[in-house]
């Protein structure tokens, strides 16, 4: 090799050290930014820990006057709201991405995802106002119905206030419909045409090329899909409080008001007046920060046990 020649690749491996300690060093400040964010939630959070220990998690009493706190109203508001808000998008969002991809012509699937995407970047204070002076008056009015014919499970009882934990689900699924719309849809986009058309060859019909074919090559991606949407959900802060009601309580009504964790952080940690207090809700960001880690880690394990995933290298 001529000098010129040993001096470029001498500086091509220089340049490819500085590549991969530049790259070493964003990845681990992204994880060193979880890691203070855990550090900085257990530390400020110690004092409800040591006052009430685990008992907290599982303790209905939210006093400020009394300092008496327990997480468990908002842990089933959040649960709740996010797993209702689920059932509704993830089929609506499923049906969708399949309908875009393999029924609808191209221009009207470009179309209508562009419109989606406009949707996932509606701020969550305007759906928070469309939640007011739309869903919960519809609520309102549909609930006597509900009661007439679903009264007799205890998901329909009670009094329609029209704020409360239907209305949370519902606005939490518009706003999740969109993640799980667009990237199922170009998950479906990716699978190979060549075993659509072998399957379409073969006899199958849509539907079976889609169900036999589609749907199992694009489930890791579809499942990826519906995961961030339930992150999101967890998460979501303003639209909720404005529609939830914002009692801690609990009740299997889901006409009835209650609190998620982000809606009580939001609420009150500017007006915690005493350090137990605000120790207390440190404990329920920490118990979201948590549960949070919690999904994406379950998210983890069950995409890489679809079949999709275990055949790639």
């Amino acid at each position: 090799m001529s000098k010129g020649g040993a001096v470029a690749g001498l500086t091509e491996r220089a340049g490819d050290r500085l590549f991969r300690y530049g790259v070493l060093c964003a990845g681990l400040a992204v994880v060193g930014l979880a890691a203070a964010l855990a550090l900085e939630l257990a530390s400020g959070s110690r004092l409800a820990w040591s006052e009430f220990g685990p008992a907290f998690l599982w303790s209905s009493s939210w006093n400020p006057v009394s300092e008496r706190f327990g997480a468990l109203p908002f842990l089933y508001g959040t649960l709740v709201s996010s797993a209702l808000a689920l059932a509704i998008a993830g089929p609506l969002g499923v049906g969708s991405a399949i309908f875009l991809a393999e029924l609808a012509p191209r221009r009207i699937s470009d179309a209508c995802c562009f419109f989606i995407e406009i949707l996932a970047a509606v701020p969550s204070v305007v759906l928070g106002l469309m939640g007011i002076f739309i869903l919960v008056p519809g609520v309102r009015a549909v609930s006597p119905f509900l009661i007439e014919h679903l009264g007799f499970l205890p998901f329909f009882r009670g009094t329609p206030y029209g704020v409360g934990m239907l209305t949370a689900g519902l606005i939490l699924s518009i706003m999740i419909l969109p993640y799980i719309t667009s990237i199922s849809r170009e998950v479906l986009l990716s699978v190979p045409r060549p075993l659509k058309e072998a399957a379409l060859a073969l006899g199958a019909t849509r539907w079976e090329t889609v169900r036999l074919v589609s749907l199992p090559y694009a489930r890791s991606g579809i499942l990826g899909a519906v995961f961030l949407a339930l992150g999101r959900a967890l998460g979501e802060t303003m639209a909720v409080t404005m529609v939830i009601g914002n009692s801690p309580r609990i009740s299997a009504s889901l006409f009835d008001p209650a609190y998620t964790m982000a809606a009580v952080l939001a609420n009150e940690l500017a007006e915690a007046t005493s350090d137990l207090h605000l120790h207390a809700l440190m404990a329920i960001a920490g118990t979201l920060f948590m549960l949070t880690l919690g999904m994406n880690a379950l998210a983890r394990w069950m995409i890489l046990g679809t079949p999709t995933a275990r055949r790639r290298p």
